[in-house]
């Protein structure tokens, strides 16, 4: 099997799940009991939030262990929005957020508040201008992302933080995609909240982070025992933080290197396709680009066509967010960056991680060929389209 789907999820370093098993078999105490056997989960917790903590720039009292980047996405809106009840009801996002975002945004719609999208431009980057002209007197809250999950596209967080620091806004960034794939500083960017997941950087799913900066008082998100500073209730996941530590710490002990040989390894993969395979676009920035991120757009095909045909040959790939698969609809984002009618239908997404190789990228860059020059000559609509020209 070939797997290019890294942006969905990714293999968990043997590492981190060796770090994991003694915390179901033999240090299986509850941290939050006063006994001496609950003493080693409650260090191996603590451990692991002191270490993302150092990753990220922040204090281990800023990181508050979640289920994920759902629920921390979600955390973050509810408690900003809840703090800021009395200044206003205005927040500002954009169109080409992960649906944990946007779906929180427009419950809050439906409840009385009013929310801007900003549009990006065609390569999808956001620009911080536009930020800055859509906020109000009664703007509580700024929420974009770090990068974007379907095309890659890395924001101009730092910016947008200044700008929402200098304006007195809470400032939100999702980075799930992000975090342990390239560098964050929370003070550096001005960032006052930002959530990450474990299974997005090697580690197990289940579990992730909500960074919240020392002296923004949100309120909590679960109710009952007085876990995380009583601001996150529920028994830990001892488990997964630990594994979430390890990979952490892996990653991004190994930042640096991984990201010349994802690129090298992403720089390949675009320059044989659009090379080899006409009527192929890229979706998303060159430049400012996540490392492993390949989107492209066949024209007069459906993307899910494609991906079945690779799957039959045992190479994994995705038509878009994962969170997503089985809804047949246009992408938000693709219809954001204005792709082509002709082409917006056929996205195919691949994403790399270091545990990918050229002679996987050649193999997949084969057949990809071979089956989109088949199911083109099956495609009236391509046939129409040549005959024209």
């Amino acid at each position: 099997m070939i797997y290019l789907d890294n942006a969905a999820t990714t293999k968990m370093y043997e590492e981190a799940a060796d770090a994991m098993l003694p915390f179901y078999t033999k240090c299986y105490s509850n941290p939050s009991e006063i006994y001496n056997f609950a003493s080693e989960s409650r260090k191996a917790v603590n451990d692991s939030r002191k270490c993302i903590a150092n990753i990220i720039n922040a204090e281990p009292s800023e990181i508050y262990f979640t289920s994920g980047g759902t629920e921390s996405d979600n955390w973050a809106i509810f408690g900003a929005l809840n703090l800021m009840r009395e200044k206003g009801r205005h927040i500002i996002t954009t169109c080409i957020e992960h649906h944990a975002v946007l779906n929180t945004c427009r419950y809050y719609e439906r409840v009385g508040y009013e929310v801007t999208y900003v549009k990006p431009d065609e390569n999808g980057i956001i620009d911080p201008h536009d930020i800055e002209a859509a906020i109000r007197p009664d703007t509580v809250l700024i929420s974009v992302m770090m990068a974007n999950n379907e095309i890659g596209t890395i924001q101009p967080v730092k910016d947008i933080g200044k700008i929402a620091a200098e304006r007195k806004i809470l400032f939100h960034t999702d980075a799930v995609q992000t975090f342990g794939h390239m560098p964050i500083d929370v003070k550096d960017m001005n960032i006052d909240m930002l959530s990450a997941s474990a299974h997005k950087c090697h580690g197990p799913k289940g579990v992730g982070f909500l960074y919240i900066k020392n002296g923004v008082k949100i309120p909590a998100f679960h109710f009952g025992g007085k876990q995380e500073r009583m601001l996150r209730a529920g028994t830990e996941n001892v488990a997964g933080i630990v594994g979430f530590g390890t990979a952490a710490s892996i990653i991004n002990r190994r930042m640096k290197y991984n990201t010349e040989y994802i690129t090298n390894l992403r720089r390949y993969f675009i320059n044989r396709v659009l090379g080899e395979i006409k009527y192929v676009r890229l979706n998303g920035d060159m430049k400012n680009r996540l490392c492993g991120n390949v989107s492209f757009c066949f024209a007069y095909l459906d993307g899910e066509a494609i991906q079945i045909q690779l799957d039959l040959y045992d190479i994994c790939c995705a038509t878009g967010s994962a969170c997503n698969a089985g809804i047949k609809a246009v992408s938000h984002v693709l219809e954001a960056i204005q792709v082509p009618e002709e082409y917006i239908h056929g996205s195919v997404r691949f994403t790399i991680s270091e545990f990918n190789t050229v002679r996987e990228i050649d193999y997949t860059v084969d057949k990809l060929k071979d089956i989109v020059s088949r199911l083109r000559g099956m495609s009236l609509e391509y046939k129409i389209s040549i005959d024209k020209r």
